[in-house]
């Protein structure tokens, strides 16, 4: 059992790091406080539900988290996907809505805990840098196109992208514009407020500004929506058990739910695990998000995952442990008793423009940039992840995203690079022919190397490599060597490959070496029987000690006629 961070950070604690914890945690829930409020309107869910998600999920994170400052919470990202989750169970009142959110938020943080003691923190890497790129770009355009209704005042009840554009065209003398003109004027301060002050917490700023608003012209008078009645009380623990879902639904989108969450929540804490040059342990993680899922769950909130925005306002603050993680917690939990009334007035389109602003922000342009420049294959993977999110729906778009993914590995291990090597006179070694225009074959030999592992996926496409070879190859080659040493596996599908390659190889009369067999394949091929028929004699561990013997037993002076192809 790993030791509680929050005592971990307590042990040497030094004095003068409260005023930096203590201004941070205050900070960080002046940021989160927006966000809690306006986020649980994406899934249908009261405010008081994400306010509630943010006080009790970094506690149970600052337990058994491994980061100093990494700050949990609310994010747009899952709680869209929480949102397509409680659409697809079909329930008819917010009530069972809260209720099932709180189910899931329990079973993702018990998922964490299972993953963790399994060590599957590798789930992290299911959604790779360009398929979350895309996934993420589709989520924000969804969520931006979602804002029409809380801007305008108008009920939308299209789906996907297009189909709320073409409505709310058709509604045009429906649009309340007190309400688009307050939403618009906030979401524009938000965005200035973002490119010329990013130190100030902008969210913050337009709430404050709008209940100030509200509160001296009434706009609920007005016909400008509110927010209305926020409890003023804290939560109490419960476990939370819904009716009408069956327990494989339930599981089944808490797994959606977890791979969004902890594939988006892991990237953060990566990121700044390196901004600050300290290691991150993906299956450590998992204790700490699982423990503030589930407190946020037991709790009545929904499911968290690492928050940008909070990280990096604890960061720019100077916070040292996570203790400002708790300090954040009770301003919020104070705001909750004390504050309601005030959160009560807050105009709807105050929430609508900070959603639609955390959107355009979320809306990774450059780094769709740069991997069209990088590699097209991963941007053509970043599209199909945001077409299947805008196309599909966020749940299924989780599912493409994921299976994109897997896709792509398939795709990279079934066609591994390979290249034939030859030596430069005057040199030690040997060089790709393809790359060194001044390499030459080693006479009388042909040497393979293999740039990846040799499995069932790409056996037949390395065989049609070497047939390839063999083909071309003049009657003055006596021998051939495959380096395996960048053939960190081997299965058995391959083994047999490498037995037909062999007898393929008897029958032109060449000699058929390997070298560099680790040891993984090499217990294969000696458990199939494949090194047996090979020889001991023709495994080597060293290139030179390979071509030296066979340069020795066959008599050739002529180089090989087989060229420079490779791939």
């Amino acid at each position: 059992m790993p030791t509680l961070s929050i005592i971990a950070s307590l042990r040497g604690y030094r004095a003068e790091w409260l005023r930096y914890d203590l201004t941070s945690g205050l900070a960080i829930a002046a940021v989160g406080l927006p966000s809690a409020i306006a986020y649980p309107a994406l899934a249908g869910l009261p405010p008081e539900v994400g306010i509630y998600a943010s006080i009790m999920s970094v506690l149970g994170y600052a337990l058994l988290g491994s980061s100093r400052q990494l700050i949990v919470g609310p994010d747009a990202g899952t709680v869209t996907v929480l949102a397509a989750v409680l659409v697809s169970f079909g329930l008819t009142s917010t009530a069972e809505n809260v209720m099932a959110s709180a189910a899931i938020a329990a079973i993702v943080g018990l998922l964490c805990f299972l993953a963790s003691f399994l060590r599957l923190g590798f789930i992290a890497d299911l959604l790779s840098r360009p398929i979350l790129t895309g996934f993420m770009t589709g989520i924000s355009l969804s969520i931006l196109v979602g804002q029409i209704g809380r801007l305008t005042g108008v009920k939308i009840e299209s789906d996907g992208l297009i189909g709320p554009l073409v409505e709310i065209a058709y509604k045009l003398d429906l649009i309340h514009w007190p309400s688009l003109a307050l939403g618009v004027g906030l979401f524009v301060l938000l965005r200035l407020l973002s490119a010329w002050r990013p130190s100030i917490p902008g969210p913050l700023v337009a709430v404050a500004l709008a209940i100030a608003l509200s509160y001296a012209f009434d706009f609920k008078t007005l016909g400008i929506a509110v927010v209305g009645e926020v409890p003023s009380r804290l939560p109490w623990p419960t476990i939370p058990m819904p009716r009408g879902i069956a327990v494989d639904d339930l599981l089944l989108g808490a797994a959606a739910v977890l791979i969004m969450s902890f594939g988006a929540g892991i990237v953060t804490a990566r990121s700044f695990g390196a901004k600050n040059r300290y290691p991150v342990d993906a299956n450590r993680e998992l204790l700490g998000f699982g423990a503030a899922n589930l407190a946020s769950g037991l709790c009545g909130g929904f499911a968290v995952t690492a928050s940008d925005s909070r990280t990096a306002i604890n960061d720019l603050m100077g916070g040292k442990t996570q203790l400002a993680a708790v300090f954040s917690a009770v301003a919020l939990a104070l705001t909750v008793l004390f504050l309601t009334d005030a959160l009560a007035i807050l105009p709807t389109p105050a929430l609508g423009a900070v959603l639609a602003s955390a959107a355009i922000g979320l809306i990774d342009l450059r780094t769709l940039r740069d991997l069209w420049h990088i590699s097209r294959i991963e941007f053509s993977f970043a599209l199909i992840s945001m077409a299947g999110a805008l196309g599909f729906g966020v749940l299924k778009g989780v599912i493409i995203a994921v299976v994109a993914t897997l896709l792509y590995l398939v795709m990279q291990g079934m066609r591994p690079r390979d290249a034939l090597l030859g030596r430069i006179p005057g040199r030690d070694g040997f060089y790709k022919l393809h790359r060194y225009p001044q390499a030459m074959p080693v006479p009388g030999l042909v040497i393979y190397l293999l740039q990846g592992s040799l499995l069932f996926l790409n056996a037949d496409y390395v065989q049609s490599r070497i047939e390839d070879i063999f083909a071309k190859i003049g009657p003055d080659t006596k021998g051939f060597i495959f380096d395996a040493g960048a053939a960190a596996q081997i299965d058995s599908t391959a083994a047999a490959m490498l037995d037909e390659i062999r007898a393929l190889a008897e029958n032109r009369g060449l000699k058929f070496a390997i070298v560099e067999l680790h040891s993984e394949p090499l217990d294969v091929l000696e458990r199939s029987g494949v090194l047996a028929k090979i020889g001991s004699a023709m495994i080597f561990e060293d290139m030179e000690e390979a071509v030296t013997a066979l340069s020795a037993s066959i008599d050739t002076h002529s180089p090989s006629s087989v060229g420079a192809e490779s791939r």
